[in-house]
């Protein structure tokens, strides 16, 4: 299904019926990475799941995306929907596009989960990670992606997932130059949501990989604890809804309960 928002096409599919709970992916990402979780979670529950801006079928809003203009669109899908209520799990940049979301609109979320994300922000040598990252991927957007994905797994785990890693290359490189360096951009500028986490009330956790190169796993369990947030560890990097597949499935369907 395809809604307009400020002139720009936001693609989205909805899953069965019942409760609601929105599936936000990650960068370079789509709504594509969810099709083994979706028949799972759909069987007592209404999904929803959204390509984010410049991702999948999704159009870019300019040239920067800030989580607040992901969040934005997330509430005109639900308001087009008219779901009040719902439950959030998001991959990475969809994590933080449901944090920006549940910041403003805590009364309409039932709980967030968090899968290979986190409420700190950037620190300046991701940042700057990401600065040189928009540089490269102007010459070599081909190479870039496909390098980006391969580092999201752990190490060991590369050739057990060979064809998963293919498939999501591929869905990769339909993400446009200017989706890419509008994210990338909008990652940078997000504030420390911490505080979103400590004040809910409603559910929430963090799903971490114990060998994510990414998000480093010791830094994860201390914001939890900090911010009072229930935690599970498992033993792949990034992509633990791949990696960890039937652990990630089974705590999800407990989330949603």
């Amino acid at each position: 299904m395809i809604l307009e928002y400020k002139g720009a096409k936001i693609y989205y599919e909805t899953h069965g019926k019942g409760p609601a709970i929105v599936l936000l992916h990650g960068f370079l990402e789509n709504s594509s990475v969810w099709k083994e979780i979706i028949p799972t979670l759909s069987k007592k529950n209404k999904v929803i799941s959204i390509d984010l801006l410049g991702h999948g079928k999704s159009d870019c809003l300019g040239y920067v995306h800030p989580m607040e203009l992901f969040s934005e669109t997330i509430e005109a899908v639900l308001k087009h929907l008219k779901i009040r209520k719902c439950f959030l799990i998001g991959h990475s940049l969809g994590g933080y596009v449901a944090l920006a979301f549940a910041d403003k609109n805590s009364q309409k979320v039932k709980g967030l989960c968090l899968l290979n994300s986190t409420s700190n922000e950037d620190s300046e040598e991701r940042k700057e990670l990401r600065t040189r990252a928009n540089k490269m991927v102007q010459t070599n957007f081909e190479n870039m992606v496909k390098i980006s994905i391969s580092n999201l797994f752990y190490q060991e785990n590369i050739t057990l997932f060979s064809t998963e890693i293919e498939i999501l290359k591929k869905e990769a490189l339909t993400t446009s130059l200017q989706g890419y360096m509008a994210a990338q951009e909008g990652m940078k500028l997000r504030p420390n949501r911490n505080q979103v986490l400590t004040n809910a009330n409603f559910k929430k956790l963090l799903i971490i990989g114990e060998k994510d190169p990414v998000l480093d796993a010791k830094i994860s369990i201390e914001e939890a604890k900090k911010t009072n947030t229930n935690f599970v560890v498992f033993s792949g990097g990034h992509m633990s809804y791949i990696e960890n597949k039937k652990e990630v499935m089974s705590t999800l369907k407990e989330f949603v309960k």
